[in-house]
């Protein structure tokens, strides 16, 4: 057998960073033989300037929304920018199929090699069937009122049925499909307990806390958000006033084991993050929060709390959102912006949140997220400047 060696300035094998000295050793298909500092490896090995790492993983995107590229403005804050998404949907269909090609395309050159994407409907299916990219298509229900609860498991369940039945004709684990809330402020109680139902040991995710207005709506059923509900045909909110934060009330919902993905929790308390924590460990088969930097700076110029995170022992993985939120569907562009804006992070712990920890979240981590002998990751290179480039 032909065995192809690589050589960098650095190794990151998922977990540590290794000098020059050592020599990635991968089989024919890709496989992972061997991490060694054998100095007879190093004949016949390809030798890259920079940085080798396994291929990302992007824990959460919205490729249907990829026609949305450069048209809401930045800066527009959550709820303004929802309601720019909900009423820019009306775009030819060629467009749209053109625009999710092309980013899928983006994404597979910029070293990703597994997508957390959400999905209201089945646009992005051709683009799917295709790609080399392994994908868990996130089917997002929208459903606020309590009295439509079977109606929105009926019509959701539609499009996973979609990507269920494309599935045996694809390489095994090239799709794993679930049924997934989209935010605690559009999705009712009852719809909450028939996802949970629908998604028992499954890896799901939900948007949380990108705004306190989110908060706000459950603690007192009031703020800005009331003018979003408008859109649904609600004068008043029709959720529940808990009095308790927004994750407090919409987390015990969720009991069956799910591995589940908080996602972008840009405004998430300290005293929330131990909360979801403490309950994940009896309730859920696993919890990780996704930070999504550039989104959260293109849409409400805030950051979330890293060191809070960092502090509390959370599992960070990192997403992309999409083009609407986005200018670039890029994991290394995320990890430069959390370098530059949390100086004090150590790249091999980014890179980390970035791989192993995506691959994790996933459920993919046993065949992908790093340089460990059987799996087949992808290889990344890294330049000085922490631009990627495709290596396999």
């Amino acid at each position: 057998m032909n065995y192809r060696k690589l050589k960098a300035d650095r190794i990151f094998d998922g977990y540590n960073l290794f000098d020059a000295h050592h020599t990635l050793i991968l089989d024919e298909s890709g496989k992972v033989v061997d991490l060694t500092m054998d100095a007879d490896a190093d004949s016949d090995a390809e030798t890259y300037k920079g940085l080798l790492c396994p291929g990302f993983i992007n824990a959460h995107c919205h490729l249907e929304l990829s026609h949305l590229k450069d048209v809401i403005p930045v800066h527009t804050g959550l709820i303004p920018f929802l309601m720019q998404v909900v009423g820019k949907r009306n775009f030819p269909m060629e467009f749209i199929l053109e625009r999710i090609a092309e980013a899928e395309q983006e994404m597979y050159a910029g070293g990703i090699v597994a997508v957390g994407d959400i999905g209201n409907t089945d646009n992005t299916l051709a683009t799917k069937k295709k790609s080399s990219i392994r994908w868990n298509n996130f089917v997002e229900i929208l459903g606020i009122d309590d009295l439509k609860s079977g109606e929105y498991l009926e019509q959701y369940g539609k499009v996973l049925q979609a990507f269920d039945s494309a599935a045996p004709e694809l390489s095994p684990g090239h799709f794993k499909s679930a049924l997934v809330p989209h935010a605690p402020y559009t999705i009712s109680p009852d719809t909450f307990r028939k996802i949970n139902d629908a998604t028992a040991g499954r890896v799901i995710s939900v948007h949380n806390q990108e705004t306190p207005a989110e908060d706000e709506l459950y603690r007192t059923g009031s703020g800005d958000f009331l003018q979003f509900i408008r859109l649904f045909g609600f004068e008043s909110s029709p959720l529940p006033v808990t009095g308790r934060s927004a994750l407090r009330s919409w987390l015990p919902f969720f009991n069956l084991q799910q591995r589940l993905l908080l996602v972008h929790n840009t405004f998430i308390p300290e005293e929330d993050i131990h909360f979801a924590i403490d309950y994940a460990r009896q309730n859920l088969s696993g919890l990780h929060f996704c930070l999504c930097v550039n989104a959260n700076l293109y849409i409400e110029n805030s950051l979330p709390p890293v060191k809070k995170l960092m502090d509390a022992g959370a599992h960070i993985v990192l997403g992309t959102d999409s083009y609407s939120s986005n200018h670039q569907l890029s994991i290394a562009a995320e990890i430069k912006s959390i370098r530059q804006h949390f100086p004090t992070v150590p790249l091999e712990t980014i890179l980390q949140w970035a791989t192993l920890n995506g691959a994790s979240a996933l459920g993919r981590s046993d065949e992908l997220g790093s340089f460990e002998k059987g799996k087949v990751p992808g290889v990344v290179l890294l330049d000085e400047e922490l631009e990627p480039r495709r290596i396999l």
